[in-house]
């Protein structure tokens, strides 16, 4: 059935064949990452203690990986932070013992059932590069060279990196590169050629030590800059030879970094947090999903707590990828491989549930498009204002300001949120009926005008946090009394909640603080597409999909914030839900059961009642 399929979108343009190493012409066509729904990913950063690599990679042990879970594709390790290649490389550094070449069995396999194969490969952080080549690391304030993470200045790029994803694409004729370890781990470098650039580029003659000192904010944005021109320098030595391989540079254009795409990388991915997985998923799904781009997110499928720890069930892990897939993107899932690079075959079965779960659904939500509603700004000014407390110099910690919070608040609430930067958002919030403003420490004049702008002519404005209400206010020509509430501008609306809410939220879901929420946007906001009435736990986003209405329900009950695994999920219900339509719907199906629902049509809206929601379920609305 899978094959079939394969074929249908091949005929219909949506497929290209990529011919591993050989050029088999008889291999099965694989889909693009772009294309793709489901995959599976496996690493285990080779190092030292890895000498039989390949001795337990049997093609009989990747067709089993294949049958049990039926992925799009498969990411593998190559190269992991420790920076041993897994793989027999002549221009990398391998790991001690390898046995044979597991990489070409993977590629055999995978390219005979049309499964497409990623590598998983360290980039920046690359621990035995430093260590054959200390002059390749970067220096910190204190003129000490780092043991791991390289410097983007530097010939390690040039010298191995572009190399080895060249080696990987043309002796492999791997589908493409899933490269860690890049924006979370680049660090700023105090070696004197990025000391020389920095002053060169900046007129800048004394270089700041810390976050006080005069220079700070030109410094990390000299080398943020610094690490986009890398990104743009390997992708262009590798495709100028290889233009189709496929590349992601993980967490880039992410929320942790967040501002516009900047580089030509081809998809857009992330791995978010194994503990606070809904949370996490619920946050960078949603601005990746506002970025343009190709996008999926990777659940861990164990906990993590110094050290792999507990498998999470597949109930868990379900839950985890219905956060994503509800928005549109893909979904890929983290099991750890043996040290000798083979599969822990026993875990397969709950991949396998957490599959076949995600593609009854792939119908009504892959490549669908959210409807605009409420936009909830994650400002590329304050984050490139930010200093993160755990460490200053981090030049894309992972940052969310004070988003987290007011989201989660927003969808407790049962509204359906984008979250976009302002390079995203400001060419389209005339779209958006209402836009919130969480509790920045600063954005800038030009993007206050827009907000403005935007309210002034019919929008619905919600600021939160005394700074951001008094400086908002205050570009308006608006009184600040200080107090929650709202006030007509000229042809709109906004309100003002000076209180600061979203660290307290995040941390406890107080009631209080939502009860506040539904009824200021209530009054900012009254006919919002879909609407819930309770306190249920349930994630609402309406979309489109090949033209057709789509209300996504993702049930979110239960403590996120400190579970670790979670074996059972609260049925949430009965849900009274109304959805706001042009015309009475033909009818309105539960997907992916395909049962029609009896609803009523009065107002302007079907009402009808959800009886129960286990995970995720769809309404189609049919006209």
């Amino acid at each position: 059935m899978r094959h079939l399929f394969v074929t249908v979108l091949l005929a219909a343009g949506f497929l290209t064949a990529y011919p591993a190493s050989g050029g088999d012409k008889d291999e099965k066509p694989r889909l693009k990452r772009e294309d793709s729904f489901l995959g599976i990913h496996f690493d285990f950063h080779a190092g030292p203690d890895c000498t039989e690599i390949g001795k337990n990679t049997t093609g009989k042990m990747i067709q089993d990986v294949i049958d049990t879970v039926n992925p799009d594709f498969i990411q593998i390790d190559c190269k992991g932070h420790p920076g041993y290649s897994s793989y027999p490389t002549e221009v990398g550094n391998r790991a001690p013992g390898i046995i044979g070449d597991p990489l070409k069995t993977w590629r055999r396999v995978t390219a005979e059932n049309g499964v497409a194969l990623y590598m998983h490969y360290s980039g920046v952080w690359d621990g035995r590069a430093c260590e054959l080549h200390p002059e390749w690391a970067i220096v910190d304030r204190d003129g000490k060279r780092s043991d791991k993470i390289t410097s983007v200045f530097g010939p390690y790029c040039d010298s191995l990196m572009i190399p080895q994803l060249k080696e990987l694409a043309g002796k492999y004729g791997v589908d493409g590169v899933w490269v860690d370890g890049e924006c979370w781990g680049t660090a700023p470098d105090y070696g004197d050629r990025a000391v020389k650039m920095f002053k060169e580029a900046t007129g800048i003659l004394s270089v700041p030590r810390c976050e006080a000192d005069p220079g700070w904010f030109e410094w990390k944005q000299f080398h943020r800059d610094a690490f986009k021109q890398y990104v743009r320098h390997y992708l262009s030595g590798v495709k100028s030879e290889y233009p189709g391989l496929q590349i992601c540079s993980n967490w880039a254009f992410s929320h942790h970094m967040s501002e516009p795409v900047s580089a030509a990388v081809d998809f857009l991915s992330g791995d978010y947090a194994p503990k606070n997985s809904v949370n996490s998923a619920r946050i960078a799904g949603r601005y990746l999903a506002s970025q343009g781009m190709p996008w999926d997110l990777m659940a861990w499928s164990f906990t993590f707590d110094n050290g792999p720890k507990d498998q999470k069930p597949a109930i868990q892990l379900q839950r985890e990828a219905s956060v994503a897939i509800a928005l549109g993107g893909g979904i890929q899932v983290y099991f750890m491989q043996n040290r000798d690079g083979s599969v822990k075959s026993e875990q397969l079965e709950t991949m396998r549930e957490v599959a076949d779960f995600v593609r009854k659904r792939q119908p009504y939500c892959h490549h669908s498009s959210q409807i605009p509603q409420v936009a909830l700004l994650l400002s590329t000014f304050d984050y490139r204002h930010y200093n993160s407390p755990e460490d200053p110099s981090w030049l894309y910690p992972d940052y969310k300001g004070k988003a987290p919070g007011i989201l989660q608040c927003l969808l407790d609430s049962h509204y359906s949120v984008d979250v976009l930067g302002e390079g995203a958002l400001a060419p389209v919030m005339g779209r958006f009926p209402m836009v919130v403003v969480p509790e920045c420490d600063t954005l800038s004049s030009v993007f206050i005008d827009d907000l403005v702008n935007y309210a002034s002519k019919g929008g619905s404005l919600l600021v939160i946090g005394e700074k951001m209400c008094r400086g908002i206010s205050r570009a308006a020509g608006l009184p600040f009394s200080g107090k929650t509430g709202t006030v007509a501008f000229r042809d709109g609306m906004i309100g003002f909640w000076p209180d600061s809410i979203s660290e307290r939220y995040d941390r406890d879901r107080d009631p209080a603080i939502r009860g506040k929420m539904k009824a200021i946007v209530r009054e900012l906001f009254p006919n919002p597409v879909a609407e819930i009435e309770g306190d249920s736990f349930v994630d609402v986003s309406v979309g489109r999909k090949d033209g057709r209405m789509m209300v996504h329900l993702v049930n979110v009950s239960g403590n996120h914030r400190d579970a670790e695994l979670i074996d059972s999920i609260r049925p949430e219900g009965p849900l009274e839900i109304r959805v706001r339509c042009p015309e009475k719907p033909e009818k309105i199906l539960l997907q992916p059961y395909g049962r029609e629902c009896s609803f009523s049509y009065r107002d302007g809206c079907a009402c009808l009642t959800l009886h129960t929601l286990e995970i995720y379920d769809i309404l189609e609305i049919v006209f």
